[in-house]
């Protein structure tokens, strides 16, 4: 039975070899596919830009 299609758009992305080699290395290591490796990572990227986006409003809020 066929698995049931992921709910995602496709992204076509040229990466320096050297990356794509360690993403590939990781993702041999973990067991995971680089989808997944590159989903988790761009989400902890976001989520860590957002926490840092909200902290910088409320310095620049208090400084007003």
């Amino acid at each position: 039975m066929a698995r049931p299609k992921k709910n995602g758009t496709y992204l076509n992305v040229c990466i320096e070899t050297s990356i794509y080699k360690r993403l590939e290395e990781m993702c041999d290591e973990a067991g995971q596919t680089k989808t997944v490796a590159v989903e988790r990572a761009l989400k902890k990227y976001f989520d860590e830009y957002d926490a840092k986006q909200k902290i910088m409003k409320e310095l620049t809020a208090r400084k007003y």
